[in-house]
């Protein structure tokens, strides 16, 4: 998961160098945690979050093939 994530935000950001992934995962679920820099915020998340929804719908859709649930969250 930390991979595809990575692929989708260096994709849509103007400097794909300081986008970090990071993934932790515990028994139930993977947390995959997205960093980018701060003028690129607004490429992530979109209009109303519409293009966040969308990286978490794809995330979700690699993954149903496991039981673990995944989380994507943006950070600062």
């Amino acid at each position: 998961m930390k991979e595809l994530v990575e692929v989708i935000a260096k994709a849509l950001v103007d400097h794909p160098e300081e986008v970090v992934v990071t993934e932790t995962e515990t028994d139930r679920s993977i947390v995959v945690e997205l960093r980018v820099a701060q003028s690129d915020m607004g490429k992530v998340i979109g209009k109303q979050g519409r293009i966040a929804k969308a990286i978490r719908s794809v995330v979700k859709a690699a993954a149903s093939k496991s039981e673990k649930k995944v989380i994507v969250d943006i950070m600062q």
